[in-house]
Protein backbone atom coordinates (compact mmCIF):
# COMPACT_ATOMS: atom_id res chain seq x y z
CA UNK A 1 0.00 0.00 0.00
CA UNK A 2 1.33 3.73 -0.76
CA UNK A 3 2.23 5.77 2.39
CA UNK A 4 -0.57 8.04 1.52
CA UNK A 5 -3.28 5.29 2.53
CA UNK A 6 -4.38 6.76 6.44
CA UNK A 7 -3.71 3.84 9.47
CA UNK A 8 -7.01 3.79 10.03
CA UNK A 9 -8.01 2.64 6.24
CA UNK A 10 -5.15 -0.11 6.50
CA UNK A 11 -6.46 -1.57 9.94
CA UNK A 12 -10.58 -1.18 8.26
CA UNK A 13 -9.31 -2.88 5.37
CA UNK A 14 -7.29 -5.79 6.77
CA UNK A 15 -10.65 -6.27 9.32
CA UNK A 16 -13.32 -6.27 6.83
CA UNK A 17 -11.26 -7.61 3.60
CA UNK A 18 -8.81 -10.32 5.59
CA UNK A 19 -11.10 -10.67 9.09
CA UNK A 20 -8.01 -10.14 10.40
CA UNK A 21 -9.17 -10.03 14.06
CA UNK A 22 -8.93 -6.49 16.32
CA UNK A 23 -6.80 -7.89 18.71
CA UNK A 24 -4.21 -8.79 16.31
CA UNK A 25 -3.90 -5.34 14.88
CA UNK A 26 -4.01 -3.73 18.12
CA UNK A 27 -0.60 -5.89 19.47
CA UNK A 28 0.57 -5.22 15.86
CA UNK A 29 0.62 -1.37 15.66
CA UNK A 30 1.64 -1.33 19.36
CA UNK A 31 -1.79 0.23 20.88
CA UNK A 32 -5.12 -0.64 22.89
CA UNK A 33 -7.82 -2.57 20.75
CA UNK A 34 -10.31 0.31 21.59
CA UNK A 35 -8.32 2.30 19.95
CA UNK A 36 -8.11 -0.02 16.53
CA UNK A 37 -11.94 -0.31 17.00
CA UNK A 38 -12.62 3.53 17.05
CA UNK A 39 -10.40 3.96 13.93
CA UNK A 40 -12.68 0.66 12.33
CA UNK A 41 -15.99 2.44 13.34
CA UNK A 42 -14.73 6.07 12.56
CA UNK A 43 -13.79 4.76 8.58
CA UNK A 44 -17.46 2.87 8.25
CA UNK A 45 -19.22 5.87 9.44
CA UNK A 46 -17.42 8.12 6.65
CA UNK A 47 -18.67 5.53 3.93
CA UNK A 48 -21.99 7.39 3.04
CA UNK A 49 -19.33 9.87 1.42
CA UNK A 50 -19.52 8.91 -2.22
CA UNK A 51 -15.09 9.22 -2.49
CA UNK A 52 -14.43 7.53 0.37
CA UNK A 53 -16.66 4.68 -0.78
CA UNK A 54 -15.15 4.47 -3.94
CA UNK A 55 -10.92 4.98 -2.31
CA UNK A 56 -12.15 1.88 0.17
CA UNK A 57 -13.18 -0.37 -2.53
CA UNK A 58 -10.33 0.55 -5.05
CA UNK A 59 -7.94 -0.21 -2.03
CA UNK A 60 -10.35 -3.14 -1.00
CA UNK A 61 -9.51 -4.54 -4.32
CA UNK A 62 -5.84 -3.96 -3.98
CA UNK A 63 -5.25 -5.64 -0.88
CA UNK A 64 -7.11 -8.70 -1.84
CA UNK A 65 -5.01 -8.58 -4.88
CA UNK A 66 -1.99 -8.43 -2.14
CA UNK A 67 -3.80 -11.54 0.07
CA UNK A 68 -3.88 -13.89 -3.56
CA UNK A 69 -0.48 -12.82 -5.04
CA UNK A 70 1.52 -13.34 -1.81
CA UNK A 71 2.03 -17.19 -1.95
CA UNK A 72 -0.08 -19.98 -2.15
CA UNK A 73 0.28 -23.03 0.76
CA UNK A 74 2.38 -25.54 0.58
CA UNK A 75 1.51 -27.75 -2.55
CA UNK A 76 -0.80 -25.48 -4.31
CA UNK A 77 -0.72 -22.90 -6.75
CA UNK A 78 -2.68 -19.82 -7.77
CA UNK A 79 -2.96 -17.27 -10.57
CA UNK A 80 -2.40 -13.82 -10.09
CA UNK A 81 -5.53 -11.45 -9.80
CA UNK A 82 -4.77 -8.24 -11.32
CA UNK A 83 -7.89 -7.24 -11.78
CA UNK A 84 -7.62 -4.00 -8.92
CA UNK A 85 -6.51 -0.25 -10.90
CA UNK A 86 -3.14 0.64 -9.96
CA UNK A 87 -3.25 2.76 -6.95
CA UNK A 88 -1.48 6.33 -7.36
CA UNK A 89 2.00 6.42 -5.72
CA UNK A 90 3.35 8.77 -3.10
CA UNK A 91 5.39 11.30 -5.27
CA UNK A 92 2.27 11.58 -7.99
CA UNK A 93 0.16 12.23 -4.99
CA UNK A 94 1.74 15.00 -3.11
CA UNK A 95 2.13 16.77 -6.53
CA UNK A 96 -1.72 16.72 -7.78
CA UNK A 97 -2.60 17.30 -3.67
CA UNK A 98 -0.11 20.23 -3.42
CA UNK A 99 -1.37 21.74 -6.86
CA UNK A 100 -5.27 20.68 -6.03
CA UNK A 101 -5.46 22.43 -2.20
CA UNK A 102 -3.94 25.41 -3.53
CA UNK A 103 -6.88 26.40 -5.52
CA UNK A 104 -9.45 24.56 -2.79
CA UNK A 105 -7.64 27.18 -0.39
CA UNK A 106 -8.76 30.10 -2.39
CA UNK A 107 -11.83 32.09 -1.47
CA UNK A 108 -15.91 30.20 -2.38
CA UNK A 109 -13.15 27.08 -4.12
CA UNK A 110 -15.35 24.21 -3.96
CA UNK A 111 -14.63 20.77 -5.82
CA UNK A 112 -17.62 19.56 -7.62
CA UNK A 113 -17.70 15.88 -8.19
CA UNK A 114 -20.25 13.99 -10.25
CA UNK A 115 -21.95 10.85 -10.18
CA UNK A 116 -19.96 8.34 -12.73
CA UNK A 117 -17.49 11.14 -13.81
CA UNK A 118 -13.53 10.45 -14.01
CA UNK A 119 -12.76 13.96 -13.13
CA UNK A 120 -13.70 16.04 -10.75
CA UNK A 121 -13.78 20.11 -11.22
CA UNK A 122 -12.46 22.75 -9.09
CA UNK A 123 -14.89 26.09 -9.13
CA UNK A 124 -14.92 28.71 -7.70
CA UNK A 125 -18.47 29.60 -6.39
CA UNK A 126 -19.88 33.96 -6.44
CA UNK A 127 -23.02 35.45 -5.19
CA UNK A 128 -23.81 35.20 -9.09
CA UNK A 129 -23.78 31.44 -8.92
CA UNK A 130 -20.65 29.78 -10.17
CA UNK A 131 -17.69 31.36 -11.14
CA UNK A 132 -14.29 30.33 -13.09
CA UNK A 133 -13.25 26.66 -13.42
CA UNK A 134 -10.07 26.99 -12.15
CA UNK A 135 -8.80 23.31 -12.06
CA UNK A 136 -9.68 19.47 -12.86
CA UNK A 137 -8.87 16.84 -10.75
CA UNK A 138 -8.40 13.00 -11.38
CA UNK A 139 -11.05 11.09 -9.44
CA UNK A 140 -8.19 9.01 -7.86
CA UNK A 141 -6.56 11.90 -6.37
CA UNK A 142 -9.88 13.37 -5.11
CA UNK A 143 -10.81 10.40 -3.23
CA UNK A 144 -7.27 10.12 -1.80
CA UNK A 145 -7.87 13.73 -0.57
CA UNK A 146 -11.35 12.39 1.33
CA UNK A 147 -9.95 9.42 2.55
CA UNK A 148 -7.38 11.44 4.03
CA UNK A 149 -10.08 14.20 5.53
CA UNK A 150 -8.51 16.85 3.75
CA UNK A 151 -12.22 17.65 1.64
CA UNK A 152 -15.60 16.96 3.11
CA UNK A 153 -18.93 17.14 1.49
CA UNK A 154 -21.08 19.60 1.87
CA UNK A 155 -23.99 19.87 -0.35
CA UNK A 156 -25.14 16.13 -2.06
CA UNK A 157 -26.95 15.10 -5.10
CA UNK A 158 -26.24 14.07 -8.88
CA UNK A 159 -23.57 16.90 -8.34
CA UNK A 160 -21.50 16.64 -4.23
CA UNK A 161 -19.38 19.85 -3.79
CA UNK A 162 -16.56 19.33 -1.14
CA UNK A 163 -14.59 22.36 0.54
CA UNK A 164 -11.38 21.91 1.90
CA UNK A 165 -11.24 21.12 5.76
CA UNK A 166 -8.36 22.13 8.52
CA UNK A 167 -7.09 19.46 8.20
CA UNK A 168 -6.56 19.79 4.46
CA UNK A 169 -5.29 23.35 5.17
CA UNK A 170 -2.85 22.02 7.73
CA UNK A 171 -1.45 19.56 4.82
CA UNK A 172 -1.03 22.51 2.49
CA UNK A 173 1.11 24.52 4.74
CA UNK A 174 3.07 21.58 5.53
CA UNK A 175 3.64 20.94 1.78
CA UNK A 176 4.38 24.70 1.29
CA UNK A 177 7.15 24.41 3.88
CA UNK A 178 8.62 21.67 3.01
CA UNK A 179 9.25 23.28 -0.32
CA UNK A 180 10.87 26.09 1.51
CA UNK A 181 8.17 28.63 1.04
CA UNK A 182 7.23 31.30 3.83
CA UNK A 183 5.66 29.17 6.72
CA UNK A 184 2.53 31.92 7.16
CA UNK A 185 1.08 32.64 3.94
CA UNK A 186 -1.79 33.58 5.22
CA UNK A 187 -3.19 30.56 6.53
CA UNK A 188 -5.58 31.98 8.89
CA UNK A 189 -9.19 31.10 8.98
CA UNK A 190 -10.59 34.34 8.16
CA UNK A 191 -8.20 34.46 5.41
CA UNK A 192 -7.29 38.23 6.19
CA UNK A 193 -4.15 40.13 5.06
CA UNK A 194 -1.12 39.04 6.89
CA UNK A 195 2.44 40.43 7.62
CA UNK A 196 5.01 38.39 6.65
CA UNK A 197 9.05 38.36 7.43
CA UNK A 198 11.18 39.16 3.80
CA UNK A 199 13.56 40.18 2.52
CA UNK A 200 13.13 43.21 -0.15
CA UNK A 201 15.19 42.82 -3.41
CA UNK A 202 16.70 46.37 -2.87
CA UNK A 203 18.70 45.73 0.28
CA UNK A 204 19.48 42.19 -0.73
CA UNK A 205 21.19 44.63 -3.66
CA UNK A 206 22.69 47.10 -0.79
CA UNK A 207 24.17 43.77 1.24
CA UNK A 208 21.74 44.64 3.91
CA UNK A 209 19.76 41.01 4.15
CA UNK A 210 18.21 41.77 8.06
CA UNK A 211 14.52 41.08 7.37
CA UNK A 212 11.56 43.77 7.64
CA UNK A 213 8.02 43.37 8.30
CA UNK A 214 6.35 43.68 4.87
CA UNK A 215 2.22 44.07 4.52
CA UNK A 216 1.62 41.00 1.86
CA UNK A 217 -1.59 42.44 0.02
CA UNK A 218 -2.41 38.49 -1.35
CA UNK A 219 -2.32 34.94 0.54
CA UNK A 220 -2.93 31.70 -1.08
CA UNK A 221 -6.84 32.58 -0.42
CA UNK A 222 -7.25 35.28 -2.60
CA UNK A 223 -4.98 36.00 -6.17
CA UNK A 224 -4.69 39.45 -7.39
CA UNK A 225 -7.30 38.22 -10.33
CA UNK A 226 -9.73 37.02 -7.97
CA UNK A 227 -9.45 40.70 -6.03
CA UNK A 228 -9.66 42.59 -9.26
CA UNK A 229 -13.01 40.49 -10.12
CA UNK A 230 -14.49 42.34 -7.33
CA UNK A 231 -14.15 45.55 -7.68
CA UNK A 232 -17.43 47.29 -9.58
CA UNK A 233 -17.59 50.65 -10.90
CA UNK A 234 -20.09 53.67 -9.83
CA UNK A 235 -22.96 51.83 -12.07
CA UNK A 236 -22.06 48.18 -10.55
CA UNK A 237 -20.02 46.91 -13.22
CA UNK A 238 -17.53 44.74 -12.27
CA UNK A 239 -13.89 45.69 -13.83
CA UNK A 240 -13.30 41.95 -14.96
CA UNK A 241 -15.87 40.25 -16.85
CA UNK A 242 -15.93 36.50 -16.11
CA UNK A 243 -14.27 35.86 -19.19
CA UNK A 244 -11.61 37.74 -18.56
CA UNK A 245 -10.87 35.97 -15.37
CA UNK A 246 -11.43 32.97 -16.77
CA UNK A 247 -8.50 33.52 -19.37
CA UNK A 248 -6.15 34.50 -16.59
CA UNK A 249 -7.36 31.36 -14.77
CA UNK A 250 -6.85 28.88 -17.85
CA UNK A 251 -3.17 30.57 -18.06
CA UNK A 252 -2.14 30.12 -14.28
CA UNK A 253 -3.70 26.06 -14.44
CA UNK A 254 -1.65 25.85 -17.47
CA UNK A 255 1.32 27.25 -16.15
CA UNK A 256 1.16 25.17 -12.39
CA UNK A 257 0.73 21.87 -14.41
CA UNK A 258 3.62 22.77 -16.81
CA UNK A 259 5.56 22.44 -13.95
CA UNK A 260 5.02 19.49 -13.28
CA UNK A 261 6.96 17.24 -15.21
CA UNK A 262 8.87 14.31 -14.43
CA UNK A 263 12.34 15.59 -14.51
CA UNK A 264 11.10 19.07 -16.56
CA UNK A 265 11.46 22.47 -15.37
CA UNK A 266 10.59 25.35 -17.25
CA UNK A 267 11.52 28.91 -17.07
CA UNK A 268 9.74 31.23 -17.95
CA UNK A 269 11.69 34.46 -17.37
CA UNK A 270 12.94 34.93 -20.86
CA UNK A 271 9.38 36.52 -21.43
CA UNK A 272 9.48 39.35 -18.69
CA UNK A 273 11.00 42.37 -20.45
CA UNK A 274 14.70 42.46 -19.77
CA UNK A 275 16.20 44.30 -17.00
CA UNK A 276 13.55 43.48 -14.59
CA UNK A 277 13.78 40.99 -11.85
CA UNK A 278 11.04 38.62 -11.78
CA UNK A 279 9.82 36.90 -7.93
CA UNK A 280 7.11 35.06 -7.45
CA UNK A 281 7.28 31.03 -7.33
CA UNK A 282 9.99 28.68 -8.59
CA UNK A 283 9.59 26.33 -10.88
CA UNK A 284 8.52 23.13 -9.55
CA UNK A 285 8.86 19.71 -10.53
CA UNK A 286 6.38 16.93 -10.69
CA UNK A 287 5.14 13.77 -12.46
CA UNK A 288 2.26 15.05 -15.06
CA UNK A 289 2.98 15.16 -18.41
CA UNK A 290 2.98 18.68 -19.13
CA UNK A 291 4.76 19.43 -22.78
CA UNK A 292 0.82 20.67 -24.34
CA UNK A 293 1.00 22.44 -20.94
CA UNK A 294 4.07 24.58 -21.42
CA UNK A 295 3.07 24.80 -25.23
CA UNK A 296 -0.10 26.50 -24.46
CA UNK A 297 1.68 29.22 -22.20
CA UNK A 298 4.50 29.49 -24.23
CA UNK A 299 1.86 30.75 -27.31
CA UNK A 300 -0.03 32.68 -25.10
CA UNK A 301 3.36 34.86 -23.73
CA UNK A 302 4.39 35.06 -27.58
CA UNK A 303 1.18 36.21 -28.70
CA UNK A 304 0.98 39.09 -26.07
CA UNK A 305 4.57 40.10 -26.46
CA UNK A 306 6.62 42.69 -23.55
CA UNK A 307 5.23 44.59 -21.57
CA UNK A 308 1.60 42.57 -21.68
CA UNK A 309 3.28 39.33 -21.03
CA UNK A 310 4.91 40.77 -18.11
CA UNK A 311 1.40 42.06 -16.17
CA UNK A 312 0.08 38.48 -17.13
CA UNK A 313 2.59 36.81 -15.92
CA UNK A 314 3.51 38.11 -12.67
CA UNK A 315 -0.20 38.88 -11.91
CA UNK A 316 -1.90 35.40 -12.84
CA UNK A 317 1.09 33.04 -12.50
CA UNK A 318 3.36 33.88 -10.11
CA UNK A 319 0.47 35.76 -8.05
CA UNK A 320 2.89 38.92 -7.65
CA UNK A 321 0.37 42.35 -6.08
CA UNK A 322 -0.31 45.08 -8.73
CA UNK A 323 1.72 47.69 -6.40
CA UNK A 324 5.28 45.45 -6.35
CA UNK A 325 4.40 44.67 -10.60
CA UNK A 326 3.80 48.45 -10.96
CA UNK A 327 6.99 49.11 -8.92
CA UNK A 328 9.58 46.46 -10.60
CA UNK A 329 8.38 47.75 -14.04
CA UNK A 330 8.93 51.12 -13.11
CA UNK A 331 5.22 51.93 -14.10
CA UNK A 332 2.93 55.02 -12.29
CA UNK A 333 0.49 54.55 -9.78
CA UNK A 334 -2.52 52.05 -10.28
CA UNK A 335 -1.91 51.81 -14.01
CA UNK A 336 -1.19 48.18 -13.82
CA UNK A 337 -5.33 47.11 -13.19
CA UNK A 338 -5.60 49.11 -16.31
CA UNK A 339 -2.65 47.17 -18.70
CA UNK A 340 -3.92 44.03 -17.00
CA UNK A 341 -7.09 44.31 -18.35
CA UNK A 342 -5.92 45.21 -21.68
CA UNK A 343 -3.26 42.29 -21.60
CA UNK A 344 -6.51 39.81 -20.63
CA UNK A 345 -8.76 40.77 -23.08
CA UNK A 346 -5.68 40.27 -25.61
CA UNK A 347 -5.67 36.87 -23.81
CA UNK A 348 -8.89 35.94 -24.17
CA UNK A 349 -9.14 36.60 -28.03
CA UNK A 350 -5.82 34.35 -27.84
CA UNK A 351 -7.84 31.41 -26.55
CA UNK A 352 -11.33 31.99 -28.70
CA UNK A 353 -9.23 32.30 -31.86
CA UNK A 354 -6.92 29.15 -30.87
CA UNK A 355 -9.33 26.71 -29.01
CA UNK A 356 -12.60 28.21 -29.55
CA UNK A 357 -14.25 30.16 -26.77
CA UNK A 358 -14.84 28.41 -23.35
CA UNK A 359 -12.02 25.90 -25.01
CA UNK A 360 -11.38 22.41 -23.79
CA UNK A 361 -11.79 21.02 -20.04
CA UNK A 362 -9.06 22.41 -18.35
CA UNK A 363 -5.64 20.04 -18.25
Amino acid sequence: MPGWVPHGALHYLAHTETGAPIRALARQAGCHASTIMRQIRRIETRRDDPLVDAALRRLGAVRRDLDCNAGPPAGKTTTMNTTAAPLLDEDTFAAEALRVLRRLHETGAVLAVAEGMEKAVVVRETDAGPGARTAVVDSAVAQAMALKDWIAPGSTGRVTRYHITSAGRGALRRMIEDQGAVAADGFAEDQTAFLSMSCDPQMEEDGDTEPTPRRNRYCLSESPLSALARRRDKSGTPFLEDGLVHAGERLREDFELAQMGGGITQNWDHFLTPGTKPTGRGDNSGVMAAAEARKRVADAMADLGPGLSDVVLRCCCYLEGLETTEKRLGWSARSGKIVLRIALMRLKRHYDETVGPGGPMIG
